[in-house]
């Protein structure tokens, strides 16, 4: 689990294939302080596992399905990468909840600089409409922030200036592919009340009970 405070930017070195996935092997500083084989890291906000840790860099695989759903399979040599170690208990929870499981990918439509932010339009496919509400919860490529406008599968965040330099937010342009994932909560509301029977069931039981 981690919370999309992105921790530092790191920068791939090597890109090997392996079968139909990936190796990478990425260069980092500051979070691999305490990283080790088998930990998890956000990558652009897909979590992976550490395989190989030398020196300066750390590595992962990236297996078939991965790089079919994320924007990992554009990764080259020199592509520079957000990164998040997973949270630990005793941390604070200063973002939102964010699993690392990328849901789909959007496409920057555009880009405004303000005084004191930068705008960014996402567009997304239609079919995760839903999931995307104003004011709410959403994480680009890692980085937890929070939707501020929002028409149909459009959504704009407004990102502050300490976000925009210790992120990749920054390499942004018009049509640049980005990994989208949704807030947890509302898609376990959903599923609970997808299943109309069981949700009408819960229902009557609750108002049939007597008052208190």
């Amino acid at each position: 689990m981690f919370t999309g405070l992105v921790e530092e930017i790191g920068k791939v070195q090597k890109v090997q294939p392996i079968g139909g996935g990936r190796k990478f092997s990425v260069e980092a500083r500051k979070i691999l302080d305490d990283l080790k084989i088998d930990d998890s890291v956000a990558i652009n906000g897909v979590c992976q596992t550490v395989t190989e840790i030398k020196g300066n860099s750390f590595s992962f695989v990236a297996v078939e399905e991965t790089l079919s759903k994320t924007t990992l399979s554009e990764l080259r040599s020199g592509s520079f990468v957000n990164l998040e170690r997973a949270l630990r208990p005793v941390d604070r929870l200063g973002g939102h909840i964010v699993q690392g499981h990328v849901d789909c990918i959007g496409t920057i439509t555009k880009t405004e600089s303000l005084s004191t932010a930068v705008l960014l339009w996402v567009k997304f496919p239609k079919e995760f409409e839903k999931y995307v509400v104003r004011t709410g919860s959403i994480c680009i490529d890692g980085v937890s922030l929070t939707t501020a406008r929002v028409q149909s599968n459009v959504f704009m965040v407004s990102i502050i200036p300490h976000t925009w330099e210790k992120t990749i937010l920054k390499e942004y342009s018009i049509g640049t592919k980005v990994n989208l994932e949704f807030d947890i909560v509302g898609k376990y509301i959903e599923k609970i009340l997808g299943n109309s029977s069981d949700s009408s069931s819960i229902f009557e039981q609750f108002i049939d009970q007597p008052e208190w």
